[in-house]
């Protein structure tokens, strides 16, 4: 495979997936406002521009994968993309489909590519680190038959994140994967740094087309049989009957139906700042706190509060005797919850959507 002249493969296609809602940041993450085109970084930029940014210096094309209810939103954020390099989706089915079918529609136009998988709504520092690891795991996908991800070294004994044990030596740059850890409780976690040999599960992955695909057939043969007949029917002009097979397909997450289950899969340990912003609480952690430990976004009056989030919209925000609190306020929605309730935040949209005000949604 021929190098560029920016050290990576000419074929080397970076996909962002940028398809899912962000639940646990409403108010502010919605349909309309999802959580990839909210600028949680310290840029004042969307992440999903930030991402963009990033992948075009670290690949030859940039495709973004997202389903087709968020196309505007994403040409309103790049409007430079070319429509040929937006990967649709019918409808969000979940990661096995979405990578099935990128790789698929990816593999009708460069058979040979590597494709890089890099999230569209992660905050990023560390420039040099990011090229190194991507370059690395590019490499390592692009003269193995292997998939590749790309792991971080725990920091803290998060629980809010996936784990993988790769506990072996680096060799060319890549150590083997011995098995995904779903996110454990605090226990197993601080029992994962004290041993060493797990990495967080960032999901940035590398894998040359045709191996994936190989493996989708390996262990989800019924993903890739129904996404062969989707790709057949938009091959045929009919996207309808492609709309209709691609719905049918069962929600899968990747990591299980493939990553867990092979046994070519290589890790690239890496050295670089990295949050995915799940939930309000970790955001506030990123956010510079006061000499109370208040992290405050636009104008409010704290008399005797602490340790909280207060996030403003258009009007004032007064807060009175609160510790370990979170604020959000919108044009037309207000949350208030202990921040060590801000897991729970999607309970609230689950209950919008039961009781049909999806005006809020």
């Amino acid at each position: 495979m021929s190098v560029a002249a920016h050290g990576f493969p000419k074929r080397t296609l970076a996909v962002i997936p940028a398809g899912g809602m962000g639940t646990r940041l409403w108010p502010r993450s919605r349909r309309s406002t999802p959580k990839h085109v909210l600028p949680l970084g310290e840029t004042g930029q969307p992440l999903l521009r930030e991402t963009y940014d990033r992948a075009s210096r670290l690949a030859g094309e940039v495709f973004v994968l997202t389903e087709v209810g968020q196309r505007e939103i994403i040409q309103k954020v790049l409007p430079e993309i070319d429509p040929e390099h937006l990967i649709l989706e019918p409808s969000a089915r979940g990661t096995t489909n979405a990578y099935g079918l990128a790789a698929l529609t990816l593999r009708e136009r460069y058979d040979d590519a590597v494709m890089l998988v890099m999230p569209a709504d992660h905050v990023v520092h560390g420039r040099a680190g990011v090229t190194k690891a991507v370059r690395a795991a590019v490499r390592a996908a692009s003269t193995t038959d292997c998939l590749v991800t790309v792991g971080l070294k725990p920091s803290f004994p998060s629980t809010g994140l996936g784990y993988i044990q790769a506990p072996g030596r680096v060799t060319a740059g890549a150590i083997r994967v011995r098995r995904f850890v779903e996110k454990p409780d605090l226990s197993t976690a601080r029992r994962f740094m004290r041993s060493g040999g797990y990495y967080w599960n960032l999901a940035w992955f590398a894998w040359r087309l045709d191996v994936f695909v190989r493996e989708l057939g390996l262990h989800a043969p019924r993903h890739l049989a129904g996404l062969r007949k989707v790709m057949a029917a938009r091959g045929s002009g009919d996207q309808v009957t492609a709309a209709a097979i691609y719905n049918r397909l069962r929600v899968d997450v990747v990591d299980r139906s493939v990553m867990e289950r092979t046994d070519r899969m290589l890790l690239v340990p890496a050295d670089f700042e990295w949050a995915d912003i799940g939930n309000w609480a970790e955001l506030g952690d990123r956010v510079r706190a006061d000499a109370h430990g208040n992290s405050v976004e636009g104008e409010s009056i704290l008399v005797d509060t602490s340790g909280s989030l207060i996030l403003g919209a258009r009007r004032l925000v007064a807060a009175i005797g609160l510790d370990d609190m979170i604020i959000v306020d919108t044009e037309d929605a207000l949350l208030v919850c202990p921040r060590s309730r801000a897991q729970d935040v999607r309970k609230v949209v689950d209950a919008l959507r039961r009781a049909g005000k999806t005006r809020y949604l």
